[in-house]
């Protein structure tokens, strides 16, 4: 065998919320973070079988005492036992070496000693991370029966309907309602539809007016609604995918999978193609369908990046507005091109936004170096052949004669020296040019190198390169590995098998990659509205993707706020189910308004790491069991956004023609400040500033709420009234927000929040965003009236 065959390992490449193709930055954890948890002796579990009633006591003992003859005493016995098993089975989990344990599996009573298996944990960790369970006490999926009504409509790649994910066990009915449709294509027909699956569609007139006619022989596609990306697949399943035993990405992760809204139906719009791109007039086409076929709720992972088109020439928003203006929700992606500032997209205000976040999962590789100090990277390492020492250079110490240093310091394509870099590891460091792990995988794989590791900013997005091991590690660990490589004559290093663990790293932090507001197109919207778990989400694949490998993959780990999109729809579509006459708006308000915030200590990552602000995840982090007990809401109904329109400049022929109806701008609608939005942006506060509000009670008829600001240095806040009283009578207040800028000189944007308690239940918090003129700050003055 070949150095180069002698590691199977993965990294991953990551779709935009645009539907190119991004290789986007990777997080790779601190080694002290797990020092003693994953380098220590293995964890094995001594399995003895059924236990004797009323014998706990002399159970531990006898455990004690096994574990002694192997280990020498007692004391080392204590020290290394993790677990006594005593009251359903008899057994014990204790860290040994590996012939320890083969010795015990002798010993008399012991009926299997198995190695404890990280491994084997919920894949779609996100759901579990967010507490969506059935068994949450109050929570969303009883009170929603899981969706179960609930119509959700995916625009994007099409579907892979043989995929475990979409069985239609336990699901009643196709309801009523539906009007849509199972449109036969290639490899496509009514039978691929279920219960789950309730229509499926495709367009390509749009494509093929622009490219040419669809050509297959350079790439795999079928001309139907069946997915040949991987992409339509993979968000479908977030957001209703049923449940599925067994299932992993390539063995890492295994366990049981399953979708948000586990009972809700799929209905699915192919509008993006394999050999390139979404055609605007094909979307638009989709929202068309997708209204008169009845669907609750649109998940749409993708947009276009700044600068943004104006909102009546945005298929997406044209096609979100009409959709909104008859009840169906629009959640969206807020695009892929952070961490910098002005990014976000599909930011018109009748959208809900998803930036993308992170869980508490991480995949750690083990490096050991030749003279057995151990690091940690990230990867999706498979472990074949591995513990097996190759040796390891410098990139920038085997370049091309035509690659300049940094070049060959970021692994760029064609600057390494194959000679020099054949059957060795490889370390890369990310330059201001080449900041990807994939780029730098396949320079060392067409260099002969057996693997790469990449050394770069921290961020817990893992790149994918199939069948060649890509470990990521930070700046500090690569530069150790670097000191290791300078410091010995012969230097050598090996990897250890991709082990999962979880509640190792702070979570949720907003990704690196997720794009941040504010809003260049409208400031006065607070974009984005939420975040939502976006960062190495399993979920199922398309089988003819190619980015698949060789056995295919029915699952695949992905990162984008394309992923964290269908999170937040499969929320939408159980507040759906919960509350049927729930409008678009009032749903979008539920969300933010309740969105964790203030319990958590949200980081976003970044060039550095940075607190995160509304700039980067809105309300907050989405909070699904909230969400269904909002108290108040920030309504609004079509006509306000028609004022919006207005409010942008647009003229009179403009708006009419994306309202379908004659309209007017009148003077009054020239001000965005007043939009029932539950945030407040105010993108240049100058002087005074008053904004208003209305907001509606659906908690307990007799509720009382008082306001609380949370004021940034040198602004004053005054609430009139701070104190809103509902009864059986009053149902809707209004409410007034001053702002009063203390400050003399522009010093850039400033972050608050406004929020109504009752002092029971009830807690709501709207984000407040400022653009301040002011750099010497005064005595900040916050004044609840």
């Amino acid at each position: 065998m070949a150095m180069g065959d002698a590691f199977s390992s993965v990294a991953i490449s990551i779709m935009t919320s645009s539907s190119s193709h991004l290789i986007l930055p990777l997080l790779l954890l601190q080694y002290l973070l797990i020092p003693d948890l994953l380098f220590a002796s293995n964890v094995y579990i001594v399995y003895m079988g059924e236990k004797n009633q009323d014998e706990t006591e002399a159970m531990v003992e006898l455990h004690h005492e096994m574990l002694s003859t192997v280990l020498g005493c007692k004391e080392a016995a204590t020290s290394s036992i993790l677990y006594n098993y005593k009251h359903g089975f008899s057994g014990f989990a204790a860290v040994l070496t590996k012939s320890q344990a083969a010795h015990i599996a002798n010993y008399p009573g012991v009926v299997h000693v198995v190695p404890n298996r990280i491994l084997d944990l919920h894949t779609t960790r996100s759901w579990d991370f967010m507490h969506l369970e059935a068994n949450f006490p109050d929570g969303i999926i009883p009170k929603s029966r899981s969706g179960n009504g609930s119509i959700i409509g995916v625009v994007d790649t099409g579907i892979w309907p043989e995929s475990e994910s979409f069985n239609d066990h336990d699901i009643g009915k196709i309801p009523s309602r539906w009007r849509g449709t199972c449109q036969q294509g290639e490899k496509f027909d009514a039978s691929n539809c279920n219960r789950k699956i309730i229509g499926a569609r495709w367009y390509i007139r749009g494509y093929e007016a622009e490219y040419g006619m669809l050509n297959t022989s350079d790439v795999v596609e079928y001309r139907s609604a069946r997915d040949a990306v991987g992409h339509g697949t993979h968000t479908s399943s977030t957001a209703a995918g049923a449940f599925v035993s067994n299932a992993s990405f390539m063995g890492i992760a295994r366990g049981l999978a399953r979708g948000g809204a586990l009972k809700a139906r799929l209905a699915i719009y192919k509008v993006c193609w394999a050999s390139g791109g979404c055609s605007s007039a094909d979307i638009l086409a989709a929202f068309d369908d997708s209204i008169n076929d009845g669907v609750d709720v649109l998940s749409v992972s993708l947009g276009q990046s700044p600068p943004l088109p104006a909102y009546v020439e945005d298929v997406l928003a044209i096609g979100s507005f009409h959709a909104v203006a008859r009840g169906i929700s629009v959640v969206c992606s807020a695009g892929n091109s952070g961490p910098f500032s002005q990014t976000v997209i599909n930011t018109a205000p009748w959208i809900l936004t998803v930036a993308a976040s992170t869980i508490d999962r991480i995949f750690v590789t083990k490096i050991t170096l030749g003279n057995n100090l151990i690091q940690a990277g990230q990867a999706l390492f498979l472990g074949e052949h591995a513990d097996k020492f190759y040796g390891i250079v410098y990139a920038e110490d085997i370049a091309s004669d035509k690659a300049d240093a940094s070049d060959a310091r970021g692994c760029s394509a064609a600057s390494l020296n194959s000679t020099l870099a054949r059957g060795k590891v490889v370390i890369c460091f990310q330059t201001r040019e080449q900041r990807s792990p994939l780029v730098a995988s396949d320079t060392v794989r067409r260099a002969h190198g057996v693997a790469v590791i990449f050394s770069q900013f921290l961020t817990e997005d893992i790149s994918f390169a199939f069948d060649f091991p890509c470990i990521q590690v930070d700046l500090e660990t690569g530069t150790n590995i670097l000191m290791y490589i300078g410091n010995t004559r012969n230097p050598v290093i090996k990897f250890s098998p991709t082990k999962t663990a979880l509640g190792t790293v702070t979570a949720p932090e907003v990704a690196y990659f997720s794009s941040r507001g504010p809003s260049s197109l409208s400031p006065y919207v607070l974009k984005p509205d939420l975040a939502a778990p976006g960062v190495n989400i399993l979920a199922s694949w398309s089988p003819a993707s190619p980015q698949n490998s060789k056995p295919s993959l029915d699952f695949k780990i992905e990162s984008g706020t394309s992923m964290s999109c269908p999170h937040v729809t499969a929320i939408v579509a159980l507040l759906k189910a919960t509350y049927p006459d729930w409008s678009p708006a009032a749903i979008k308000s539920a969300l933010i308004t309740t969105g964790k915030l203030h319990s958590l200590c949200l980081n976003s990552e970044g060039a550095p790491n940075k607190k995160a602000n509304s700039f980067d995840y809105g309300g907050g982090h989405v909070n699904p069991n909230r969400a269904i007990h909002p108290g108040l809401l920030y309504d609004m109904v079509p006509s306000d956004y028609v004022h919006f329109l207005c409010s942008m400049g647009h003229n009179n022929t403009a708006v009419s023609s994306i309202v379908r109806q004659p309209t007017v701008c009148h003077d009054a609608y020239k001000s965005q400040k007043d939009l029932n939005l539950p945030s407040i942006a105010i993108p240049e506060l100058k002087g005074k500033l008053t904004v208003s509000r209305t907001v509606t009670n659906i908690g307990p008829v007799a509720s009382t709420y008082t306001a609380h600001v949370e004021a940034p240095p040198g602004v004053s806040v005054r609430v009139k009234p701070s104190i809103l009283m509902f009864n059986s009578t009053i149902s809707k207040l209004n409410f007034k927000v001053k702002f009063r800028s203390q400050l003399k000189v522009h010093s850039g944007y400033l972050f608050g929040s406004l929020t109504w308690e009752d002092g029971v239940h009830w807690t709501l918090s709207s984000p407040v965003s400022f653009f301040q003129n002011s750099s010497i700050a005064k005595t900040t003055e916050m004044i609840v009236e």
